[in-house]
């Protein structure tokens, strides 16, 4: 029961669609913490979202916005070891945010901006007693990101246009938080509970911003990343059979980006989330035979019908997605796709986003030894 779901799981729960749950992208794979003996996993994806709207006329003019979202390719690796019967070290590699915004046609012409990041996490696993562990670590986490804003789009603190636009550029900074969960498990019926909480991090960018036509701006720019707090399970449904999900809470509403220098002069922000995300996951593996399993899930994020980000001009999503696994001697490789429904959106503009999708696609190779 055990095979029917290992790195194909983590496959799909580590492949996120664009502008999902903030600018959440590829999180940690904490099942890796339950392979037998030691592992090491390498997984890929690649994520290309359609997602564009309609000007409503007036100043603004018609027409579409055009696809304002770029592709985007994650990679990450996992590597656990068993130190002692009771105790086991992993260590986590990926990309856990970013973003990637282009507007190329109408009055959003030149409207951009991108967010790279880089996460390293040290994580230990102890066996309390049996049936339970409680694991915990620390993450680091580097980030940097580019915005620019036409001038169409800058507008003074009194509702004024400045006639100049707008770009900022941030340094690299590098922060660190923490990691602590705990689990369940009963293995004759293939039972895994674990509730995982992942400190947030405040990043304190270095900040050059520049109003064209004016001196630059050197400035310090604190933006949080959000907490959250995931529950896993799975458990043996019937003969070869698993049922698995997640319900995960983070805390989007605490992330804004206020350039000192932008908010002097607009006194606004430059983008940021009003609510918390919800993301709920539910799926079914089977086990073919030895070597072959099959799995599908689901997955919902509400939408709260407030104004859109231009930025993030979607609210909530569904999506499809299913793969397999196959296992040759110590190595399992899977593969998956994911179909996703992005919310119809509306902007401060009255800018309209509907029927936009995005689909991912995700390989994982995973190394018992």
């Amino acid at each position: 029961m055990k095979k029917v779901l290992t790195a194909g799981a983590a496959l799909l729960l580590s492949t996120s669609i664009a502008s999902a749950g903030g600018i959440d992208r590829t999180g940690n794979a904490y099942s890796v913490l339950f392979e037998e003996g030691n592992y090491a996993q390498l997984s890929f994806s690649s994520v290309t979202p359609d997602v564009s709207g309609e000007y409503p006329g007036g100043p603004l003019g018609t027409g579409s916005t055009d696809n304002m979202a770029e592709s985007y390719f994650s990679a990450g690796a996992a590597l656990k070891y068993g130190l002692t019967n009771e105790l086991d070290v992993a260590l986590f590699i990926n990309q856990p945010f970013g973003a990637d915004a282009d507007y190329t046609s109408g009055f959003y012409d030149g409207l951009a901006a991108e967010w790279n990041s880089t996460q390293i996490a040290v994580v230990g696993k102890y066996r309390a007693a049996e049936g339970v562990s409680v694991y915990g670590g620390v993450r680091a986490i580097q980030s940097e990101a580019t915005i620019d804003i036409p001038t169409s789009l800058v507008f003074g603190a009194t509702g004024g246009a400045i006639i100049a636009p707008y770009s900022a550029e941030t340094e690299s900074d590098l922060q660190v938080g923490y990691v602590v969960g705990a689990a369940y498990e009963r293995p004759e019926i293939a039972l895994r509970v674990s509730l995982t909480y992942e400190s947030g991090v405040t990043h304190e960018f270095e900040t050059t911003e520049v109003f064209a036509g004016n001196p630059e701006v050197e400035s310090t720019t604190e933006i949080e990343m959000p907490q959250s707090v995931t529950l896993d399970f799975q458990s043996g449904i019937a003969q070869d059979t698993l049922l698995f999900g997640s319900i995960r809470w983070a805390e989007w509403s605490v992330w804004e980006v206020r350039p000192e220098s932008y908010e002097n002069e607009t006194g606004d922000r430059v983008t940021g989330i009003d609510d918390d995300v919800f993301t709920y996951r539910v799926g079914v593996g089977r086990r073919i035979n030895e070597d072959l399993s099959v799995f599908g899930r689901i997955t919902f994020e509400d939408g709260n019908d407030k104004e859109a980000s231009r930025l993030a001009p979607t609210d909530g999503t569904t999506s499809f997605g299913f793969g397999g696994s196959y296992t040759v001697n110590d190595v399992e490789i899977s593969g998956g796709i994911e179909y996703s429904m992005l919310g119809d959106a509306t902007d401060g503009t009255s800018v309209d986003f509907e029927d936009n999708t995005a689909v991912g696609v995700g390989l994982t190779v995973g190394y018992s030894f």
